[in-house]
């Protein structure tokens, strides 16, 4: 879900009519697996309520480049060769309130879906996803945390929710630089998702997601940044018993124009070896690096249409899995 109330109240709707639109999503995500339950009995079916990054409501969107407009921010995209959309090293007092504004987005979000018990009950998974910056994941990680004293506050017998974080990396490569150019590494996305706290004086215990990934970005880049995801997490000292999964569905190799909101179709060969190129990459990691992920959830995000969802399978499944 890319949408936020903002959105709905740029296009002229009101709080109340965001907020139900919002939750009826989720009412038809479980109507249509309870239908589907009915046809195919054996299977197991679970919704994951997708909520995008705060970059996605802006125009031009920014789930891709990150620049984000004060407090959210530095600045917000503009043509020029300058822009950049990190905090210098030194600023951690814009930084620190960039991490509180992004929180407080996800956090109003998530209570239009949590406040609902019967919408909440129809949720099995929360899947923060296209997350273009290091900051924005702790912001996130600071929302479940608030979410849940918010709610025990308001007397609700709150479920938490598996939950996973998911970052677009264009390139192969985290779109967050600072003014002198230097980039996030796949270490410092790694070590903020799991680390127990990262802002100076909040001394607060973050929750951890149960899983790390990778969507929106070109399959040609998977088997590497998985390769750097499992060395980054390898250097953490979490137990056995809590090691997150590890969640891949990149786009299907096509390349999108923010400007134009146009695609530049991938050749048939891009298209042809999707699903062997994910699962190599799964074989490579269980083989080469076990032990390191409690497991993996696979498929495809932008422009991958079922005939790659159904080949995957029949390549995981190839391999006994």
């Amino acid at each position: 879900m890319m949408a936020a109330a903002s959105t709905f109240w740029k296009a002229g709707y009101s709080e109340t009519v965001a907020a139900d639109t919002m939750r009826k999503s989720v009412r038809l995500a479980n109507d249509a697996r309870e239908l589907f339950i009915c046809e195919n009995s054996s299977e197991i079916v679970k919704v994951a309520l997708s909520l995008g990054p705060f970059g996605a409501t802006l125009s031009p969107p920014q789930e891709f480049a990150g620049y984000y407009p004060p407090p959210y921010g530095p600045m917000e995209y503009s043509e020029r060769d300058d822009i950049y959309n990190s905090f210098p090293m030194h600023d951690t007092e814009s930084e620190e309130k960039s991490i509180e504004a992004l929180a407080r987005f996800h956090l109003e979000r998530l209570l239009v879906f949590a406040r609902d018990l019967e919408i909440w009950g129809m949720i099995d998974i929360i899947a923060f996803e296209t997350v273009p910056l290091v900051r924005e994941a702790f912001a996130i990680r600071k929302a479940m945390h608030d979410l849940k004293s918010i709610l025990v506050g308001e007397g609700v017998d709150f479920v938490q929710k598996p939950w996973w974080i998911s970052f677009v990396l264009p390139g192969g490569k985290l779109p967050q630089r600072n003014n002198e150019g230097q980039c996030k590494t796949i270490q410092d996305i790694v070590h903020t998702t799991f680390l127990a706290q990262m802002v100076s004086g909040n001394d607060k215990e973050l929750p951890r997601p149960v899983g790390i990934g990778i969507n929106c970005t070109a399959p040609e880049f998977i088997p590497s940044l998985v390769h750097e995801y499992s060395h980054a997490l390898k250097s953490l000292d979490i137990s056995s018993s809590s090691r997150p999964w590890l969640i891949l569905y990149p786009d299907a190799g096509d390349t999108y124009d923010i400007l134009t909101r146009s695609w530049l179709v991938a050749s048939r060969d891009v298209k042809h070896s999707w699903a062997v190129s994910l699962k190599n990459v799964l074989h490579v990691t269980q083989t080469e690096q076990p032990g390191i992920w409690g497991g993996f959830v696979l498929g495809g995000c932008c422009r991958t249409d079922p005939n790659l969802i159904q080949s995957l399978r029949q390549q995981i499944i190839s391999m006994g899995a």
